[in-house]
């Protein structure tokens, strides 16, 4: 094997003597010094990982890049909780004040937030390694996106509807069915639970509010413009009665007529006659029976009605609308 000759100074002699190494010897002590390096550098990382906890350069940079990510995405989750409350806030208002006024049929929940149930929208997340927090954020911005444009939607038609107010307010029925002067009416019956005025033994529930006048022939009058929805002539129930259909969700109901003026189709203007009170139907004796059903449910008309109207203003009213 080839040896490697070199000079080394004696001090003793003061001379330049040659000592010759062989490649094995050589080797040896070059693969020795790599060893001693590689367990120095494995000791270096085990003291630094495990006797003293701290991270290698990579793992603290790449954890201190998440806590970035992860703040950045908290303080967004901040932002969407505000942006949340707001329209929470707008949507409240819409359902319980504009909608509620103008008559509206407040937005379903579910119609909110369909299209975010069934199948994993946000797999593309996992593909591209994304984390809870990252897919928890994506998907709430999907979600207030979803909601506030169905609830833009939902303003734009309140704008209309509010913009048909004036037209609105001639068609609510807010004003008595005859005309309210003292002495030629009575309120026999109020709505709610009463005895059934037929069947004495037996509680029913009264949709509506009956006026007796005492005779046959008192002038019966529309409460709001509409459009006459039903003109039925029958021996029992209602007897003679009239379905006025006034727009908006309302319409009224007026029975046991003694004659009635109008047609099916009709359009009618507050105000205007449609018929007579009379007997008709299930009856005790001549009255009015009217009814307001808003959304095809009945509800209370004396919160729609004033009587204390004073019959001059009552009259005034009808004089305008009916030709004589």
């Amino acid at each position: 094997m080839k040896k490697l000759s070199k000079y080394i100074y004696n001090a003793e002699t003061l001379l330049y003597e040659k000592h010759e190494e062989s490649s094995a010897a050589r080797l040896f002590k070059v693969l020795g010094f790599v060893a001693a390096v590689v367990a120095l550098v494995c000791l270096y990382f085990w003291l630094y990982t495990s006797v003293f906890g701290l991270d290698l350069p990579k793992t603290a940079y790449l954890k201190s890049e998440n806590e970035k990510w992860k703040s950045r995405y908290e303080m967004l989750g901040h932002q969407l909780d505000g942006q949340e409350s707001t329209l929470n806030g707008i949507e409240q208002r819409d359902d319980d004040v504009y909608r509620s006024i103008l008559g509206l049929e407040a937005i379903p929940e579910e119609v909110k937030q369909a299209g975010f149930g069934g199948a994993n929208r946000y797999a593309y997340l996992d593909d591209l390694g994304g984390n809870e927090l990252l897919k928890k954020t994506v998907k709430r911005m999907d979600v207030l996106t979803k909601r506030a444009f169905i609830q833009s939607t939902a303003l734009d038609e309140v704008a209309v509807v509010s913009k048909q107010a004036d037209e609105m307010k001639s068609c609510v029925p807010a004003v008595p069915p005859i005309c309210p002067e003292k002495g030629k009416y009575r309120v026999s019956s109020s709505f709610g639970r009463r005895h059934d005025p037929v069947y004495k033994n037996k509680i029913a529930f009264h949709d509506g509010i009956d006026f007796a006048t005492g005779k046959v022939g008192y002038p019966v009058y529309t409460t709001g413009d509409g459009v006459v929805e039903k003109v039925r002539y029958q021996f029992f129930g209602y007897g003679n009665e009239v379905i006025i259909d006034h727009g908006f969700g309302y319409k009224t109901r007026y029975a046991h007529l003694h004659s009635i003026n109008v047609t099916q189709g009709q359009k009618l203007k507050r105000g205007q006659q449609i018929g007579q009170v009379g007997n008709t139907g299930k009856s005790t004796g001549p009255h009015l029976h009217y009814e307001i059903l808003f959304k095809n449910k009945a509800v209370d008309p004396m919160s729609f009605m004033d009587l204390s109207m004073k019959p001059e203003e009552y009259n005034a009213m009808v004089d305008a609308v009916n030709v004589k």
